[in-house]
């Protein structure tokens, strides 16, 4: 009774977030003007969010440095979603491969697949308009990532996809709403944000669903892995070499944003919806909460 219940609850969903996307969805290639000037002097993302906001560091910038910090600031997290989203559509298909194709779940599945393609190609075509370089995962990250994208299943899944989407949905609601920003990055979160808003309903929807199909061995492998992917998605975000485009040593930069209590608390802002969710769940817990709170994100 109970898996019948939770079928039709997952097909409503899907049924919903399939008429959503039929109304509201962008091809960033048509609806973004990527030949657009950029407007002198306006920052890519608020100050307040730069990772290095408060520091000695940033009191030693002029006002053009922090302007093009925040520049490079946002080309890595670009970098950092394609990251994740390629992992992400990857771990779509392959529970397609043995979903029934004839359902509403799984073809909301393929839908999601087909926005992540448009946003990965937005995000690349960010990276290019900003003039900036592709600031790559590191070999830890890089392997962590094709083993997460080749055995996650069940919570770990959902709860890995949660935690990337609102960790950048947080950032990019408050950068389309600022109208003193570059209008190209807000005109970039804006479809994001639209778009992920039904992403995010999915994995949300789902992932008590898959915690109560769980056993505890899988529950207690979920939290150690959601955390090791807590972790990677948040020091992702901003790359050590980004700080080298101001003249800022990347070590150095990297062991000053970790010990600002500005970023830890932007960290702590922008990762609040998607723990507290988890944790609800019971999937932030032992040697995984460990590694929520060692990148900063509790």
């Amino acid at each position: 009774m109970a898996a019948t219940s939770f079928g039709r609850e997952r097909e409503a969903t899907a049924e919903r977030l399939l008429t959503s996307s039929l109304r509201t969805s962008y091809d960033p290639t048509v609806e973004i003007d990527w030949t657009a000037p950029h407007v002198p002097g306006a920052y890519w993302l608020p100050p307040k969010r730069s990772s290095l906001y408060g520091t000695p560091l940033w009191a030693g910038l002029s006002e053009e440095q922090r302007v093009e910090l925040t520049r490079h600031e946002v080309a890595s997290a670009a970098s950092a979603g394609v990251w994740f989203e390629t992992i992400l559509m990857q771990l779509l298909i392959r529970q397609y491969y043995d979903a029934d194709p004839t359902s509403r779940h799984a073809q909301y599945a393929l839908t999601e697949v087909a926005d992540e393609c448009r946003h990965s190609i937005m995000f690349g075509r960010l990276i290019e308009a900003l003039g900036c370089p592709v600031y790559r995962a590191g070999r830890v990250d890089h392997a962590l990532g094709r083993f997460l994208k080749s055995t996650a299943r069940g919570p770990q899944m959902y709860a890995a996809i949660l935690i990337a989407e609102e960790i950048l949905d947080t950032f990019q609601r408050e950068i389309m709403a600022d109208e003193s920003l570059q209008p190209l990055i807000r005109m970039v979160s804006r479809i994001h944000v639209v778009e992920e808003a039904r992403h995010v309903r999915f994995a949300r929807e789902e992932l008590p669903r898959q915690v109560a199909a769980a056993g505890p061995v899988a529950i207690a492998y979920a939290r150690l892995l959601i955390g090791r992917a807590a972790y990677s998605i948040a020091s992702r975000l901003v790359h050590p070499d980004a700080y080298a485009a101001v003249g800022i040593r990347p070590a150095v930069g990297r062991a000053a944003a970790r010990a600002n209590p500005h970023w830890r608390a932007t960290l702590r802002w922008s990762a609040s919806r998607a723990y507290e969710n988890l944790a609800d769940l019971g999937l932030v817990a032992g040697p995984g909460r460990a590694l929520w709170a060692r990148a900063g994100l509790i």
